[in-house]
């Protein structure tokens, strides 16, 4: 009988701890991102194109953007990087004849030194991935090993009651 509350107990609290991960993903997007672009200051009309960006930003997602936009750009778009972005590391998943082109992005640099040259022009179907930065995955697994150590001194407290 113990077993099965304890089982009981312990499924419950898996739950729960899933839910509130699944909840706070980092890649929640917000319908707030997608944006139509409708010209230009000059009023003639401007080709758009769609962009994904993903990761380490306050607000992922499709974003709908003049062709010329540069990476800065669609970032600020997309509410700026968070403080667990890596930003030595940025990825643009391009599509060419020859099959997916990885470019990688040190928006650092950037900011060092001001070079425009370093902030690439997106092209149409990019994806943009701000990843997280190594303490943002050092949080994540110190979280994951405390909720284990959690569901651990549950299982022995169960057990101490039952002896």
């Amino acid at each position: 009988m113990r077993k099965a509350i304890f089982i009981i107990f312990l499924a419950i609290i898996t739950f729960d701890l899933w839910a509130q991960s699944e909840s706070s993903s980092a890649f929640s997007y917000n319908q707030g991102a997608v944006y139509q672009y409708s010209g230009s200051l000059t009023g003639t009309g401007q080709l758009k194109i769609r962009t994904y960006i993903w990761g380490q930003v306050r607000n992922p997602g499709l974003y709908i953007i003049p062709d010329d936009t540069d990476l800065l750009t669609l970032i600020s778009s997309a509410g700026g990087p968070t403080e667990n972005a890596k930003l030595t590391k940025i990825r643009i998943i391009r599509s060419t004849t020859e099959g997916e082109k990885v470019i990688w992005v040190d928006l650092k640099e950037y900011l060092k030194t001001g070079q425009a040259e370093l902030i690439p022009i997106l092209k149409p179907g990019d994806t943009i991935i701000v990843s997280g930065s190594t303490y943002y995955a050092f949080t994540k697994a110190v979280n994951w090993l405390s909720q284990i150590a959690v569901i651990l001194s549950v299982y022995i407290a169960i057990s101490n009651v039952s002896k």
